[in-house]
């Protein structure tokens, strides 16, 4: 393992019991920052409030590195600036390689499975995974602004944004009640007619990443006034210089 730096970490909500778990009693973590879930569905607000972080862990001066619990996340993670720390963060499209613990895993998974929709405890725990409790949510949200034909249109149409998945597999870490949540996901697969599968967690990557124990192949370490980009391969991210005007 690598020399521990003393690092700044900013994470996804989705994952906040999974990392304080991992990370309680480390020495070498100067700040912990959690924002909101669910930012990936507003790309630009997500660097906003990635920046603004980032912006607070560069002033602290015993901060030497900022670990970015995320994934690319819809290409949230593009074009943030820092001047002084590298930003590390792991080789990842979003958050469930994290709990499966290696990105080729999750690709091989997928070439196997595909049309899964991942659920894990904390896209449960915050009821944004398919099934009824989010069917009931949509509804009382809508019925507070629209018509009840606006209502069942606005339905019909998230269950058909949803037509091209077949299988819900539930992967987590262990923590809290995993049998309780696999079960809810088995029932939201059975009432929207998909398949089901339980897919074992391996917290090696998260622990790694978190633990400073960063090589090339699972982490991008981004050096100072670089920005990170898409790639079209299988490292997924890559690190550029900034714009002049970045």
């Amino acid at each position: 393992m690598s020399n521990l730096s003393n690092i700044a970490v900013i994470a996804c909500g989705v994952i906040e019991p999974e990392v304080r778990h991992f990370v309680n009693g480390a020495m070498h973590i100067m700040e912990l920052v959690f924002l909101p879930q669910g930012l990936h569905d507003d790309p630009a607000r997500m660097q906003r409030e990635l920046q603004a972080a980032i912006d607070r862990a560069e002033a602290n001066p015993r901060v030497e590195a900022i670990v970015l619990v995320y994934g690319l996340c819809s290409r949230g993670i593009e074009n943030l600036r820092h001047d002084r720390c590298p930003l590390v963060i792991t080789r990842a499209h979003d958050c469930v390689t994290l709990f499966l613990g290696d990105k080729d895993r999750y690709t091989a998974y997928q070439q196997a499975n595909p049309g899964t929709y991942w659920y894990n405890p904390g896209w449960i725990r915050g009821g944004a995974s398919p099934g009824p409790d989010r069917e009931a949510r949509l509804r009382r949200e809508y019925a507070e602004k629209f018509g009840a034909d606006d209502v069942d249109y606005l339905i019909e149409t998230d269950r058909e944004s949803l037509a091209h998945y077949q299988r819900a597999a539930y992967v987590g870490l262990g923590l809290g009640d995993p049998q309780r949540e696999a079960d809810y996901t088995k029932t939201c697969a059975a009432c929207l007619g998909w398949g089901f599968d339980r897919v074992p967690g391996d917290p090696a990557l998260l622990k790694a990443l978190l633990f400073c124990d960063w090589d090339e192949k699972r982490f991008l370490t981004v050096p100072p006034r670089h920005v990170i980009r898409l790639t079209a391969d299988a490292d997924i991210i890559r690190a550029e210089p900034a714009p002049a005007n970045n």
